[in-house]
């Protein structure tokens, strides 16, 4: 996989899930947007798919 590529899947995958998400805009409203962010990384399995594809990005780029 490739830099570019990634950055493809990451984009789609955030445009597809990430847009609209109605957890996202309620516990932003809830718990602020670090509580939003923390929920997202941790507990959404979107957030873990982003979070492994991030990483693969920091092995490409070293």
């Amino acid at each position: 996989m490739n830099k570019t590529s990634v950055m493809n899947e990451i984009n789609g995958i955030m445009d597809t899930y990430c847009e609209g998400c109605f957890l996202k805009t309620q516990l932003s409203k809830d718990k602020g947007k670090t509580g939003s962010h923390k929920f997202c990384i941790t507990t959404c399995t979107i957030g873990e798919q982003l979070k492994f594809l991030g990483q693969e990005m920091n092995k490409i780029t070293k």
